[in-house]
């Protein structure tokens, strides 16, 4: 065998190794992994427009997304809303039709959060927002987003 063939073997086993090493390190690898752990599936949806027909499919797709995986105890959902979304979710001007998936996602297992900072903003306090919402874990929402991508959710933005 020439000097030349058994270095490019062991170079190629380098390479898989290094690769490998990656891969195994990597936080998505361990983000699936704890995951799998749980048996859940965890998926973020982020909503922030102000498009009333963006938040009821972001909606429906999340009552779907629950029975497609086979109901709440398969699946980890989190819906995080800021900016011009809250308007959508006040109460007393929320469209029927939004409302009542909502409410069906809330029944599924939804967790829904507001951000603080759009709440001041838009001078809507918590209690004036659809039943079913808590204040974002962190003040900023873009961040309590990135969070939850760091703890192995799936982003998802209809």
């Amino acid at each position: 065998m020439s000097n030349v063939s058994v270095q490019k073997r062991f170079f190629i086993g380098l390479v898989s190794v290094a690769a490998l090493a990656t891969m195994l390190a990597s936080p998505a690898w361990l983000q699936a992994e704890e995951s799998a752990a749980t048996g859940k599936v965890k998926v973020l949806y982020h909503v922030d427009g102000k498009d009333p027909d963006v938040a009821k499919y972001a909606l429906a797709l999340i009552n779907k997304h629950i029975d497609a995986e086979g109901g709440p105890d398969k699946i980890d959902v989190e819906l995080v809303v800021h900016g011009p979304a809250l308007t959508l979710f006040e109460q007393d001007k929320m469209d029927p039709e939004l409302k009542k998936r909502f409410d069906q996602a809330i029944e599924k297992g939804l967790h829904a959060e507001m951000c603080q900072i759009s709440m001041k903003l838009y001078g809507t306090p918590l209690e004036k927002i659809a039943k079913g919402f808590v204040a974002t874990l962190h003040p900023v929402a873009v961040k309590r987003i990135a969070d939850l991508q760091q703890q192995g959710y799936i982003y998802i933005k209809p």
